[in-house]
């Protein structure tokens, strides 16, 4: 899911100059959020708000979201979500590689939408993923990444459909959704 964002925010970081040079990820500014809708009707937001990435000088782009990071903003369901969902795993990676020459041209203050394919790997198990982000040049070292449209994830593709089973029984529910949209919001600092 992360990784996707964090891709195209790479590729925009390295667009600003011939030179080879690396962009990382702000971990305190950028924040990976997804949906679930309990019961049929009941829509709750939860997110990731600790991330990290980097794009090297070769537009390929590696960014790792910390699973233990999880919140849920209810404190049981975090721990769940860690020891169910995610089997204690530390972390899930999204890889990508960026086409740099087509965002050498986009100035300060300046704004595109890029499509990117990447892989998430969670799990054990490897995921493509297709997504759309915009991307907006802040400053000659600062560049902001975002999904420009949710990004749809199958919990049954990522390969968490047992995970979420348990967690619908041990909450006592009658219905979690299968699939979540995902956003996120990515700011890569030129190093």
């Amino acid at each position: 899911m992360q990784r996707l964002t964090l891709m195209a925010a790479l590729a925009m970081l390295t667009a600003t100059s011939v030179a080879a040079e690396t962009w990382t990820l702000d971990t305190d500014l950028s924040k990976i959020s997804f949906g679930s809708i309990k019961e049929n009707y009941v829509g709750e937001s939860h997110g990731f708000p600790e991330v990290s990435g980097t794009v090297n000088d070769a537009g390929q782009v590696a960014i790792d979201i910390a699973l233990a990071s999880v919140v849920t903003n209810i404190d049981i369901r975090n721990e769940r979500m860690r020891e169910m969902v995610f089997n204690n795993t530390p972390s899930a990676t999204v890889t990508a590689e960026i086409d740099k020459a087509t965002l050498d041209s986009l100035a300060v203050g300046d704004a595109t939408t890029t499509e990117t394919t990447g892989t998430l790997a969670l799990l054990g198990e490897e995921l493509e993923l297709d997504a759309n982000f915009f991307v907006m040049r802040l400053s000659d070292d600062r560049v902001l990444v975002t999904t420009d449209d949710m990004v749809m994830l199958s919990t049954e593709d990522i390969g968490i459909d047992s995970g979420i089973d348990q967690l619908q029984e041990v909450a006592g529910l009658e219905s979690i959704t299968r699939v979540s949209p995902v956003t996120m919001r990515l700011i890569f600092n030129k190093d």
